[in-house]
C-alpha cells in the first residue's frame, strides 16, 4: 500500500493479482471519512441463478473495510479481518453494485467499519459490518 493517502490509481494498482482484480472490484472515491468501490454483476460474481452471489457482496464489503482501515494506520502496521457479517436485502442480476465503507471506531488495536452496498438505482442490496485487528508487520 502506498504511504500517505493513496490516489485511486494507486489503490487500484495495489489490488493487482488479487481477488479484487478477479472480481472486477474498482475503487471509485476516497474521502476523509469513507471509501467507495464498485463491482460488476457478471459471470464472475453471480451464483447459478444468475443473481449476485452473497459471497461476492461480502468480498466487496471486506475489501472496502480493510482498505479503509489500512489507510488509517502507519506503514509499520497491517490490518486483518477478524469478523464480518452481512445482511443480503435485495437481489441484483445486472449492472454494478456500489459499496461505501465508513468507520464506526478507529482504534489502535481494533477497528469497526459499516459497509452499505447499493445497485445502480441506489436500492440497498446489502449491509455489512467488519471488525479488523491492527497488528505490527
Amino acid at each position: 500500500m502506498p504511504t500517505g493517502r493513496p490516489s485511486l490509481k494507486e489503490l487500484n494498482a495495489f489490488n493487482s493479482n488479487t481477488l479484487c482484480e478477479s472480481l472486477g472490484i474498482e475503487f471509485t472515491e476516497l474521502s476523509d471519512d469513507y471509501i467507495k468501490a464498485k463491482m460488476p454483476v457478471d459471470h464472475r460474481t453471480v451464483q447459478p441463478f444468475r443473481i449476485l452471489h452473497g459471497g461476492a457482496s461480502v468480498a466487496l464489503a471486506e475489501t472496502l473495510g480493510s482498505v479503509g482501515a489500512l489507510m488509517t494506520v502507519g506503514s509499520e502496521k497491517i490490518v486483518v479481518g477478524v469478523e464480518i457479517n452481512a445482511n443480503h436485502l435485495k437481489s441484483v442480476s445486472e449492472g454494478f453494485v456500489h459499496g461505501t465503507a465508513r468507520p464506526v471506531r478507529v482504534g489502535n488495536t481494533v477497528q469497526v467499519w459499516n459497509i452499505k452496498i447499493v445497485d445502480d438505482h441506489e436500492n440497498l442490496v446489502c449491509v455489512s459490518r467488519l471488525t479488523v485487528l491492527v497488528k505490527e508487520k
